[in-house]
């Protein structure tokens, strides 16, 4: 699994406090292949604009997510595009790859809210479920990857 560079991470907070906890918040990641920068825009929504380029909607290698409370606890949901519709690579090449930059993922989020996480330490301890959709069953899959705390630079 890649790490992180934070020096290539470039985070934009749009419509709602950096260093405070409200709903909703969602996270839109993306990057560049030819530089290795990632983008991420934390906002109340997805940034459509971030991912509406041709080569994005191709690739489908942008990461969704959100926070939710599930009786009482803060998790932190995360999507992956595995497979389905109009994009490049087989369910198994791309659950591959995804997979192996989930860490770097995980660190980019974790990295991108430290203030957040400063001003409120328990959710450095929410969980993070990863969703992976795909049309094919058996990467249709949803798991559980540890906690934010896991992946602190």
């Amino acid at each position: 699994m890649s790490n992180l560079n934070p020096n290539k991470l470039h985070v934009k907070f749009v419509d709602l406090d950096e260093d405070k906890f409200s709903l909703p918040r969602t996270y839109t990641l993306t990057h560049s292949d030819q530089t290795g920068d990632l983008f991420l825009t934390v906002s109340k929504k997805y940034d459509k604009k971030q991912i509406s380029n041709l080569y994005t909607k191709f690739m489908r290698d942008e990461v969704l997510g959100q926070w939710k409370i599930n009786e009482g606890i803060k998790e932190l949901h995360l999507y992956f595009h595995i497979s389905g519709g109009i994009i490049f690579g087989w369910a198994k090449l791309r659950d591959n790859i995804i997979r192996s930059h989930l860490k770097m993922v995980f660190q980019s989020i974790r990295f991108g809210e430290k203030n957040l996480i400063k001003k409120n330490p328990a959710l450095d301890f929410s969980p993070i479920l990863a969703h992976f959709k795909s049309n094919r069953k058996k990467f249709n899959t949803i798991e559980q990857f540890g906690q934010l705390k896991d992946y602190e630079l």
